[in-house]
């Protein structure tokens, strides 16, 4: 009987130790640390989070589609590029160019769904209305209807394809929508954060990843607009080279990036990321692009990501820039605003 109950016990333990992210252990997060040259390695993901939930997180397929991605799908030449003679410089925040606009620097939470893509997607094209407008329009579109409702994009939040995304906004449009429980807009989103608690225990933990919503194509927020009537535009939507992002940024505003996510990467804390010898790819992301720099040495793209604040260096990231780290040079999307 003895024999039984440590064999069961042996079992039960092989089970757990299956079922949980083993890159969220600390003993991990330490030899990360060992070898990480660039950056450093935290706790910001409760260890016992299930290994398959959090993979559900990574959304985007947009690397893999932008690989696939025909010629003409990416921006050659805007004559907007020549208005600076070309000249880049050596930092750039959108956050500090546009300071009127209060959504750029926001960190949203996609809470226990593969959202990415719609987040970052339509958090860029917020961001980029504001810009058009000079701060006219300064509030968050809805994720919850790009997620939901573009049949075509993917298979919310099981994942979608940020281009598709873009396409949506130039063909349908998209409607306002602030965060969980807001009411700010006509469609805020509808998906329950994950804050952690002083414990570090996330509100999501043992709970089961969203199912998708039935897309709801009237407004149930605070805005009371017309629904089949009152939709933001793109006038085009495309993929960027690397060479072209920068310009974009700058012209336009913050842009969509999508990349692979090691799992070193759920770690992060500070530095440049750069992925560590020996990491295992976990899935495909997508974050919001808001400028660049250089930090001893290391070129970097500064990113929004949508894992609130509590993550990272409060929610936002910094990655190697110029050697297509994790594919972040050849992924990138954005569409530029109608805003007549």
């Amino acid at each position: 009987m003895a024999r039984l109950v440590i064999l069961l016990s042996v079992v039960l333990f092989s089970v757990y130790q299956t079922e949980q992210a083993y890159f969220l252990e600390e003993s991990y997060i330490e030899m990360i640390n060992d070898v990480a040259t660039t950056w450093t390695a935290g706790v910001n993901f409760d260890p016992s989070t299930p290994e398959k939930d959090f993979i559900k997180m990574l959304g985007s397929k947009g690397v893999e589609a932008a690989k696939n991605a025909s010629a003409h799908m990416f921006k050659t030449h805007d004559v907007a590029n020549d208005n600076n003679n070309g000249y880049i410089p050596r930092t750039f925040d959108a956050r500090r160019r546009w300071r009127h606009c209060k959504t750029i620097g926001e960190v949203r939470d996609q809470g226990h769904c593969g959202s990415c893509w719609a987040m970052a997607t339509s958090s860029a094209f917020a961001d980029r209305l504001c810009v058009a407008t000079n701060g006219d329009f300064n509030e968050l579109l809805s994720a919850e209807e790009i997620t939901f409702c573009c049949h075509t994009c993917g298979f919310g939040c099981n994942g979608g394809y940020p281009i598709k995304a873009w396409k949506y906004f130039s063909s349908h449009g998209i409607v306002t929508g602030g965060n969980y429980k807001s009411g700010e807009g006509c469609e805020p989103y509808r998906v329950p954060p994950c804050p952690q608690d002083e414990e570090g225990k996330s509100s999501c933990a043992g709970k089961p990843i969203e199912k998708n919503h039935r897309c709801t194509r009237m407004c149930y927020g605070n805005q009371d607009l017309d629904y089949n009537d009152d939709h933001r535009f793109t006038r085009d939507y495309y993929y960027l080279t690397y060479g072209s992002i920068q310009k974009d940024v700058m012209n336009y505003g913050p842009i969509e990036a999508s990349f692979d996510v090691y799992d070193d990467f759920p770690s992060y804390k500070s530095g440049v990321y750069q992925r560590t010898p020996n990491a295992t790819k976990l899935g495909g992301h997508a974050v919001k692009l808001i400028g660049w720099g250089v930090e001893e040495g290391t070129p970097y793209w500064l990113m929004v990501n949508s894992w609130n604040a509590q993550w990272g260096d409060n929610g936002l990231f910094k990655i190697r820039r110029g050697t297509d780290e994790c594919g972040i040079d050849s992924a990138a999307t954005a569409g530029v605003p109608v805003t007549n």
